[in-house]
Protein backbone atom coordinates (compact mmCIF):
# COMPACT_ATOMS: atom_id res chain seq x y z
CA UNK A 1 0.00 0.00 0.00
CA UNK A 2 2.28 2.59 -1.14
CA UNK A 3 1.12 5.98 0.73
CA UNK A 4 -0.37 8.98 -1.40
CA UNK A 5 2.32 11.26 -2.69
CA UNK A 6 -0.43 14.15 -0.92
CA UNK A 7 -3.26 13.88 0.94
CA UNK A 8 -6.53 14.92 -1.07
CA UNK A 9 -8.30 18.49 -0.51
CA UNK A 10 -12.01 18.55 -0.70
CA UNK A 11 -13.17 20.64 -3.19
CA UNK A 12 -16.29 21.59 -1.61
CA UNK A 13 -18.48 20.77 1.35
CA UNK A 14 -17.05 21.14 5.29
CA UNK A 15 -13.31 20.68 5.99
CA UNK A 16 -12.21 16.98 6.68
CA UNK A 17 -11.30 17.49 10.76
CA UNK A 18 -7.95 16.11 11.36
CA UNK A 19 -7.27 12.99 13.14
CA UNK A 20 -5.79 12.64 16.38
CA UNK A 21 -3.08 10.98 17.34
CA UNK A 22 -4.78 8.10 19.08
CA UNK A 23 -7.00 7.90 16.04
CA UNK A 24 -3.96 8.03 13.42
CA UNK A 25 -2.37 5.09 15.16
CA UNK A 26 -5.88 2.35 15.52
CA UNK A 27 -6.07 3.62 11.68
CA UNK A 28 -2.60 2.45 10.92
CA UNK A 29 -2.74 -0.98 12.92
CA UNK A 30 -6.18 -1.52 11.10
CA UNK A 31 -3.97 -1.26 7.72
CA UNK A 32 -4.98 2.15 6.84
CA UNK A 33 -2.55 3.26 4.58
CA UNK A 34 -3.20 7.19 4.98
CA UNK A 35 -2.75 6.97 8.49
CA UNK A 36 0.66 4.88 8.34
CA UNK A 37 2.02 7.66 5.87
CA UNK A 38 0.46 10.42 8.00
CA UNK A 39 2.90 9.38 10.61
CA UNK A 40 5.79 8.72 9.52
CA UNK A 41 5.56 12.37 8.10
CA UNK A 42 5.18 13.47 11.12
CA UNK A 43 8.16 11.85 12.96
CA UNK A 44 10.19 12.78 9.56
CA UNK A 45 9.47 16.48 9.99
CA UNK A 46 9.81 16.05 14.08
CA UNK A 47 6.19 17.51 14.00
CA UNK A 48 5.43 19.22 17.51
CA UNK A 49 3.56 16.17 18.62
CA UNK A 50 5.95 13.65 17.73
CA UNK A 51 6.54 13.06 21.77
CA UNK A 52 2.99 12.00 21.94
CA UNK A 53 3.15 10.47 18.62
CA UNK A 54 5.98 8.18 20.66
CA UNK A 55 4.23 7.14 23.25
CA UNK A 56 0.97 6.27 21.51
CA UNK A 57 3.42 3.37 19.41
CA UNK A 58 5.32 1.77 22.23
CA UNK A 59 2.76 -0.25 23.38
CA UNK A 60 2.66 -2.46 19.39
CA UNK A 61 6.34 -2.24 19.38
CA UNK A 62 8.85 -4.64 19.05
CA UNK A 63 7.47 -7.80 17.37
CA UNK A 64 8.17 -6.86 13.35
CA UNK A 65 11.50 -8.41 11.97
CA UNK A 66 13.91 -5.70 10.89
CA UNK A 67 15.97 -6.36 8.05
CA UNK A 68 18.55 -4.17 6.74
CA UNK A 69 19.69 -3.90 2.85
CA UNK A 70 22.70 -2.09 1.93
CA UNK A 71 25.67 -2.40 -0.13
CA UNK A 72 27.13 -0.43 -3.47
CA UNK A 73 25.50 1.39 -5.90
CA UNK A 74 24.25 -0.50 -8.41
CA UNK A 75 24.46 -3.85 -7.16
CA UNK A 76 20.51 -4.34 -7.09
CA UNK A 77 19.37 -3.22 -3.83
CA UNK A 78 15.86 -2.18 -5.03
CA UNK A 79 15.31 -4.95 -7.03
CA UNK A 80 16.45 -7.55 -4.53
CA UNK A 81 14.24 -5.78 -2.25
CA UNK A 82 11.05 -6.23 -5.01
CA UNK A 83 11.63 -9.74 -5.07
CA UNK A 84 12.03 -10.17 -0.68
CA UNK A 85 8.56 -8.44 -0.72
CA UNK A 86 7.02 -10.74 -3.30
CA UNK A 87 8.24 -13.59 -1.32
CA UNK A 88 7.18 -12.66 2.15
CA UNK A 89 3.86 -12.09 0.59
CA UNK A 90 3.72 -15.51 -0.34
CA UNK A 91 3.84 -16.35 3.21
CA UNK A 92 0.78 -14.20 3.75
CA UNK A 93 3.08 -11.67 5.90
CA UNK A 94 2.31 -7.71 5.76
CA UNK A 95 5.19 -6.33 4.58
CA UNK A 96 6.78 -2.52 5.05
CA UNK A 97 9.82 -1.08 2.84
CA UNK A 98 11.62 2.15 3.86
CA UNK A 99 13.61 3.11 0.71
CA UNK A 100 16.31 5.56 2.10
CA UNK A 101 17.36 8.01 -0.91
CA UNK A 102 19.69 11.17 -1.23
CA UNK A 103 17.93 14.22 -0.69
CA UNK A 104 17.02 16.60 -3.57
CA UNK A 105 18.90 19.59 -3.01
CA UNK A 106 15.71 21.51 -4.31
CA UNK A 107 12.64 19.98 -2.51
CA UNK A 108 14.31 17.82 -0.02
CA UNK A 109 12.74 15.23 -0.72
CA UNK A 110 13.86 11.54 -1.79
CA UNK A 111 15.72 12.74 -5.27
CA UNK A 112 15.68 8.48 -7.03
CA UNK A 113 12.14 7.31 -5.31
CA UNK A 114 12.47 3.55 -5.04
CA UNK A 115 8.23 3.81 -4.70
CA UNK A 116 8.65 3.97 -8.90
CA UNK A 117 10.94 1.22 -8.96
CA UNK A 118 8.60 -1.54 -7.10
CA UNK A 119 5.49 -0.61 -8.86
CA UNK A 120 4.45 -4.69 -8.90
CA UNK A 121 3.37 -3.97 -5.30
CA UNK A 122 1.68 -0.24 -5.45
CA UNK A 123 -1.66 -2.14 -4.98
CA UNK A 124 -1.35 -4.36 -2.59
CA UNK A 125 -3.10 -3.30 0.32
CA UNK A 126 -0.60 -5.48 2.70
CA UNK A 127 2.42 -3.34 1.20
CA UNK A 128 4.02 -0.26 2.40
CA UNK A 129 6.51 1.22 0.73
CA UNK A 130 7.72 4.19 2.08
CA UNK A 131 10.89 6.61 0.40
CA UNK A 132 12.88 8.61 2.51
CA UNK A 133 15.35 11.61 2.06
CA UNK A 134 18.48 11.57 3.85
CA UNK A 135 18.45 15.25 4.15
CA UNK A 136 21.94 15.32 4.88
CA UNK A 137 22.61 12.67 7.38
CA UNK A 138 24.95 10.22 6.93
CA UNK A 139 25.48 6.62 7.36
CA UNK A 140 23.08 5.43 4.97
CA UNK A 141 19.79 6.15 6.62
CA UNK A 142 17.51 9.13 6.60
CA UNK A 143 17.61 10.74 10.48
CA UNK A 144 13.90 9.45 11.32
CA UNK A 145 14.69 6.25 9.84
CA UNK A 146 14.06 4.25 13.44
CA UNK A 147 10.99 6.46 14.12
CA UNK A 148 9.49 5.15 11.15
CA UNK A 149 10.55 1.33 11.67
CA UNK A 150 8.76 1.75 14.54
CA UNK A 151 5.86 3.02 13.16
CA UNK A 152 5.46 0.38 10.43
CA UNK A 153 5.93 -2.22 13.31
CA UNK A 154 3.15 -0.40 15.48
CA UNK A 155 1.14 -1.10 11.63
CA UNK A 156 1.38 -4.62 12.30
CA UNK A 157 4.22 -5.15 9.18
CA UNK A 158 5.65 -8.68 10.49
CA UNK A 159 8.75 -7.65 8.15
CA UNK A 160 10.73 -4.40 6.96
CA UNK A 161 12.83 -4.51 5.25
CA UNK A 162 15.07 -0.84 5.39
CA UNK A 163 17.23 -0.21 2.16
CA UNK A 164 20.10 2.02 2.55
CA UNK A 165 20.73 4.89 0.23
CA UNK A 166 23.93 3.01 -1.22
CA UNK A 167 27.24 2.99 1.11
CA UNK A 168 30.79 2.59 0.86
CA UNK A 169 33.14 1.85 3.14
CA UNK A 170 31.84 3.71 5.94
CA UNK A 171 28.43 4.36 5.89
CA UNK A 172 27.25 1.25 7.25
CA UNK A 173 24.43 2.47 9.85
CA UNK A 174 22.04 -0.14 9.12
CA UNK A 175 23.50 -2.17 10.81
CA UNK A 176 22.52 -0.65 14.20
CA UNK A 177 19.28 -0.59 12.97
CA UNK A 178 18.18 -4.09 11.68
CA UNK A 179 17.80 -7.32 13.58
CA UNK A 180 19.57 -8.94 10.54
CA UNK A 181 21.89 -7.06 8.14
CA UNK A 182 21.76 -8.11 4.13
CA UNK A 183 25.22 -7.54 2.09
CA UNK A 184 24.68 -6.92 -1.18
CA UNK A 185 27.78 -7.47 -3.99
CA UNK A 186 27.71 -8.38 -7.77
CA UNK A 187 30.31 -9.11 -9.83
CA UNK A 188 31.12 -6.41 -13.03
CA UNK A 189 31.44 -3.68 -10.10
CA UNK A 190 35.08 -3.85 -10.19
CA UNK A 191 37.13 -5.66 -7.31
CA UNK A 192 33.60 -6.02 -5.20
CA UNK A 193 35.16 -7.49 -2.07
CA UNK A 194 37.20 -4.28 -2.23
CA UNK A 195 34.12 -2.34 -1.01
CA UNK A 196 33.31 -4.71 1.61
CA UNK A 197 36.84 -4.56 3.54
CA UNK A 198 37.03 -1.69 5.75
CA UNK A 199 33.21 -1.64 6.60
CA UNK A 200 30.63 -3.81 4.92
CA UNK A 201 32.83 -6.99 6.16
CA UNK A 202 32.01 -6.20 9.75
CA UNK A 203 28.18 -5.68 9.94
CA UNK A 204 26.79 -8.62 7.22
CA UNK A 205 24.85 -10.84 8.56
CA UNK A 206 24.06 -12.61 5.29
CA UNK A 207 26.02 -12.14 2.27
CA UNK A 208 23.78 -12.24 -1.43
CA UNK A 209 25.98 -11.94 -4.69
CA UNK A 210 23.44 -10.42 -6.73
CA UNK A 211 23.31 -11.05 -10.50
CA UNK A 212 24.82 -14.43 -9.73
CA UNK A 213 24.40 -15.56 -13.53
CA UNK A 214 26.84 -12.46 -14.64
CA UNK A 215 30.43 -13.65 -15.62
CA UNK A 216 32.02 -13.12 -12.50
CA UNK A 217 30.10 -14.00 -9.42
CA UNK A 218 32.32 -17.00 -8.26
CA UNK A 219 35.49 -15.31 -8.15
CA UNK A 220 33.21 -12.90 -5.73
CA UNK A 221 31.73 -15.64 -3.96
CA UNK A 222 35.17 -17.06 -3.27
CA UNK A 223 37.07 -14.04 -2.59
CA UNK A 224 34.30 -13.12 -0.09
CA UNK A 225 34.65 -16.09 1.57
CA UNK A 226 38.49 -15.79 2.06
CA UNK A 227 37.81 -12.59 3.35
CA UNK A 228 35.02 -13.96 5.93
CA UNK A 229 37.54 -16.98 6.64
CA UNK A 230 40.15 -14.25 8.16
CA UNK A 231 38.44 -13.18 10.84
CA UNK A 232 38.02 -14.62 14.43
CA UNK A 233 34.50 -15.53 15.82
CA UNK A 234 33.58 -16.91 19.09
CA UNK A 235 32.19 -20.64 19.76
CA UNK A 236 28.47 -20.51 18.52
CA UNK A 237 28.70 -17.21 16.88
CA UNK A 238 26.65 -16.86 13.14
CA UNK A 239 28.88 -17.45 10.55
CA UNK A 240 27.05 -15.42 7.60
CA UNK A 241 25.96 -17.27 4.74
CA UNK A 242 26.88 -16.43 0.89
CA UNK A 243 23.62 -16.54 -1.07
CA UNK A 244 24.30 -16.17 -5.12
CA UNK A 245 20.82 -14.40 -6.50
CA UNK A 246 19.78 -13.32 -9.81
CA UNK A 247 17.06 -10.92 -7.92
CA UNK A 248 15.35 -10.21 -11.83
CA UNK A 249 14.28 -13.30 -12.13
CA UNK A 250 13.58 -14.24 -8.00
CA UNK A 251 16.22 -17.36 -8.30
CA UNK A 252 18.34 -17.08 -4.63
CA UNK A 253 15.66 -15.04 -3.33
CA UNK A 254 13.92 -17.76 -1.18
CA UNK A 255 17.36 -18.74 -0.24
CA UNK A 256 17.59 -15.34 1.33
CA UNK A 257 14.79 -15.49 3.22
CA UNK A 258 15.93 -18.84 4.99
CA UNK A 259 18.88 -17.39 5.82
CA UNK A 260 17.47 -14.38 7.45
CA UNK A 261 14.85 -16.62 9.07
CA UNK A 262 17.88 -18.99 10.41
CA UNK A 263 19.93 -15.75 11.54
CA UNK A 264 16.84 -14.65 13.37
CA UNK A 265 16.32 -18.33 15.40
CA UNK A 266 19.93 -18.04 16.29
CA UNK A 267 19.87 -14.57 17.49
CA UNK A 268 16.77 -15.95 19.72
CA UNK A 269 18.45 -18.81 20.81
CA UNK A 270 21.51 -17.19 21.94
CA UNK A 271 19.96 -14.11 22.87
CA UNK A 272 22.09 -12.02 20.53
CA UNK A 273 18.74 -10.66 19.05
CA UNK A 274 17.90 -8.89 22.67
CA UNK A 275 21.54 -7.65 22.61
CA UNK A 276 21.14 -6.11 19.28
CA UNK A 277 17.63 -4.62 20.16
CA UNK A 278 18.99 -3.04 23.48
CA UNK A 279 22.18 -1.78 21.59
CA UNK A 280 19.72 -0.08 19.35
CA UNK A 281 17.28 1.39 22.29
CA UNK A 282 21.10 2.76 23.70
CA UNK A 283 21.67 4.52 20.74
CA UNK A 284 18.65 5.63 19.89
CA UNK A 285 17.98 7.65 23.51
CA UNK A 286 21.54 8.78 23.22
CA UNK A 287 20.93 10.45 20.11
CA UNK A 288 17.56 12.05 20.81
CA UNK A 289 19.42 13.58 24.07
CA UNK A 290 22.47 14.73 21.97
CA UNK A 291 19.48 16.66 19.85
CA UNK A 292 17.63 17.69 23.42
CA UNK A 293 21.28 18.94 24.38
CA UNK A 294 21.82 20.49 21.22
CA UNK A 295 18.63 22.24 21.08
CA UNK A 296 19.67 23.77 24.65
CA UNK A 297 22.85 24.91 23.82
CA UNK A 298 21.58 26.97 20.34
CA UNK A 299 18.82 28.50 23.01
CA UNK A 300 21.61 30.04 25.44
CA UNK A 301 22.16 33.60 25.32
CA UNK A 302 25.42 34.12 23.33
CA UNK A 303 26.40 36.89 25.56
CA UNK A 304 26.69 35.59 28.70
CA UNK A 305 27.44 31.75 28.77
CA UNK A 306 28.94 30.48 25.62
CA UNK A 307 30.74 33.45 24.21
CA UNK A 308 32.09 34.16 28.17
CA UNK A 309 33.74 30.48 27.79
CA UNK A 310 34.43 30.87 24.37
CA UNK A 311 37.01 34.32 25.24
CA UNK A 312 38.46 32.85 28.18
CA UNK A 313 39.36 29.82 26.24
CA UNK A 314 41.02 32.14 23.47
CA UNK A 315 42.35 34.54 26.87
CA UNK A 316 44.47 31.12 27.55
CA UNK A 317 42.31 31.08 31.07
CA UNK A 318 40.74 27.89 30.51
CA UNK A 319 40.96 24.57 28.14
CA UNK A 320 38.54 23.72 25.88
CA UNK A 321 38.02 20.37 27.76
CA UNK A 322 36.97 22.31 31.22
CA UNK A 323 35.39 25.09 29.28
CA UNK A 324 32.72 22.19 28.17
CA UNK A 325 32.54 20.71 31.56
CA UNK A 326 31.44 24.30 32.83
CA UNK A 327 29.34 24.48 30.05
CA UNK A 328 27.84 21.23 30.67
CA UNK A 329 26.93 21.99 34.52
CA UNK A 330 25.06 24.94 33.96
CA UNK A 331 22.85 23.01 31.28
CA UNK A 332 22.18 20.55 34.09
CA UNK A 333 21.58 23.18 36.98
CA UNK A 334 19.08 25.24 34.18
CA UNK A 335 16.96 21.81 33.83
CA UNK A 336 16.91 20.79 37.73
CA UNK A 337 18.76 17.59 37.39
CA UNK A 338 20.99 16.20 39.71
Amino acid sequence: MTEPATEPRATAGPRRRRRSVGELVEAARAGDPRAVARLISLVENAAPVLREVAAALVPYTGQAQVLGITGAPGVGKSTCTSALVTTYRRQGLRVGVLAVDPSSPFSGGALLGDRVRMQDHATDPEVFIRSMATRGHLGGLAWATPQAVRVLDAAGCAVILVETVGVGQSEVEVAALADTTLVLLAPGMGDAVQVAKAGLLEVGDIYVVNKADRDGSERVSRDLRHMLALGERPDGAWTPPIVPSVATTGEGIDAVVQAATAHEAHGRETGELTRRRTRRARAEIEALALVDLRRRLDRLPRDRRLDTLTERVLAGELDPYRAADELVAEMVGDSGMP
